[in-house]
């Protein structure tokens, strides 16, 4: 701590402060541009950000079900639907259904006269819960669970439920009977069991014996059944869905013999949604690119420094801050450079051998208003009709995998694309880069570096002016004891 001016009553404090602000001009210079700096990298960030996005949804531009989706209409969609692959032919499919698939189902075929929640009586410990399935192959799989000394009913149909065997049980309250099911819908048994029961257990087994449950009794367990095209010939799945010719059928319900017609068109409208899902990111990619370089730049506004902040209010600091961020990336050569190239990728024909060899023969061109930078401008009408009449083709105007003149669209951008965003990313790095690793970290590092040897100066300086005051002090201290005794001895 310290305390001047006593004896020459000067503010000694005020004085250093103020000497020393005009001092840290270079300091607070440096620290300016570091903010700007920092302020500079994070922007380029943002934009690789976005480009970034627009690098991922290239993915799904490259794949087929983009270009040639498919939309399946049933005349029974309450007892049949289906959907499509990309490869499946368009035209009608009929199909008539006259068996749902169903699981097996088994039910005690009386009232059990046992509490579910208390412990079974002694005499069943040790006593095993047999019961077996059928596998794909129709391979009997066999199953059993020992009842332990303070298990209950419900324990040990707990314990079959939770077990790997396409079964469960569980006791229903109110009619006070036990429900063994399968978990999965289908016919295994295939003649291994003479009765046809999916779930199989012996006479005399707890099953039988005290649960009250007989393979007779067993519903269920059937296999879906359906005749395709009018072939005459009965097709069987053991779920309610069926793979065929590329369509994969879902039954609901019977037709009551009648035949569902299920008609495969090309989905237009997914196709145009998830192409006009790429050119508005594409186009809000190039608005953030050409926005960057459109921006005023307010050479006036420089970064606060922390004293100036504390004269401000937020919305002062907001606003100024707004003013000095404004124009950051405009004129980085980066920019510009990535943005040319990314309209240069729509221009140049592509050579595919097919209809289309332009993005205008499909209904998109880009804008003629310059200040929009070469936006993507869409004909809904026109696309819409490319799409229905030739789907392949416009596919190969955006995704032809060669090289040079027939390299599709999408692969030129994302040539453009993965260039500009190197670049960006050799300039102002990645969230995890530390600032050895990138060209505006490494003059951050820099400036900290001054920065660090200036504080310290700094403290040097202010040390070497106290230790000046403090010698004034002593001398006009010295001054005034000498004029002290002077006085006191013309007194006397």
């Amino acid at each position: 701590m310290r305390i001047g001016g006593l004896a020459s009553g000067m503010d000694i404090d005020s004085l250093v402060n103020k000497l020393m602000s005009a001092e840290r001009i270079p300091l607070d210079k440096m620290e300016q541009e570091r903010t700007t700096l920092e302020w500079k990298r994070d922007a380029f960030r943002e934009i690789n950000k976005k480009l970034t996005e627009l690098e991922n949804l290239m993915y799904d531009m490259k794949m087929s079900y983009t270009y040639n989706s498919k939309s399946v209409s049933s005349s029974i969609d309450d007892a049949v639907t289906a959907t499509a692959t990309p490869s499946t032919s368009n035209g009608t499919y009929q199909v008539k259904v006259s068996q749902l698939a169903s699981s097996a189902i088994n039910v005690s075929s009386g009232e059990l006269a046992i509490d579910p929640t208390e412990e079974l009586d002694a005499s069943y410990h040790g006593t095993k819960v047999e019961f077996s399935t059928f596998d794909e192959n129709g391979d009997e799989q066999k199953y059993s669970y020992t009842i332990k000394e303070g298990d209950t009913l419900n324990d040990v149909l707990k314990r079959v439920s939770n077990d790997d065997n396409n079964v469960r049980m569980f006791y229903d309250n109110q009619s006070n009977k036990v429900i063994m099911e399968t978990t999965r819908t289908g016919d295994y048994n295939q003649g291994t069991a003479p009765d046809g029961a999916e779930i199989q257990f012996a006479n005399g087994s707890f099953l039988q014996s005290v649960l009250k449950m007989d393979v007779a009794n067993e519903k269920g367990g059937e296999n879906a059944k359906f005749e395709y095209n009018n072939s005459g010939l009965v097709m069987e799945s053991k779920t309610n869905s069926y793979s065929l010719n590329g369509i994969d059928f879902e039954f609901k319900n019977t037709t009551d013999g009648k035949n569902a017609k299920l008609t495969v068109t090309n989905d237009v409208e997914a196709s145009y949604e998830a192409i006009m899902k790429f050119v508005d990111k594409y186009n809000e990619v190039v608005e953030a690119l050409n926005s960057s370089q459109q921006e005023e730049k307010f050479r006036d506004y420089q970064p606060l420094t922390d004293e100036q902040k504390k004269e401000m209010s937020d919305k002062e600091i907001e606003l100024w801050e707004e003013r000095a961020k404004s124009g950051l990336l405009r004129g980085e050569s980066t920019i510009s450079g990535g943005l040319f190239n990314l309209r240069q990728s729509w221009y140049s024909k592509v050579e595919t051998g097919g209809e289309y060899t332009s993005l205008t023969q499909i209904g998109i061109e880009t804008s003629k208003n310059y200040l929009d930078g070469g936006k993507l401008v869409v004909d809904p009408k026109e696309l819409r009709k490319a799409l229905q009449d030739n789907p392949a083709d416009v596919k190969k105007l955006f995704t032809n995998n060669d090289e040079g003149a027939s390299r599709g669209l999408v692969n030129r951008l994302e040539d453009a694309l993965s260039s500009t965003m190197s670049k960006i990313g050799e300039k102002a790095g990645g969230g995890t880069d530390t600032l050895e690793n990138y060209t505006l970290g490494k003059r951050m590092k820099d400036l900290d570096k001054r920065i660090s040897a200036f504080e310290d100066r700094l403290v040097k300086v202010e040390t070497r002016y106290w230790n000046q005051f403090t010698a004034m002090e002593k001398a006009i201290s010295r001054m005034n004891q000498q004029s002290a005794q002077l006085m006191s001895q013309f007194g006397a």
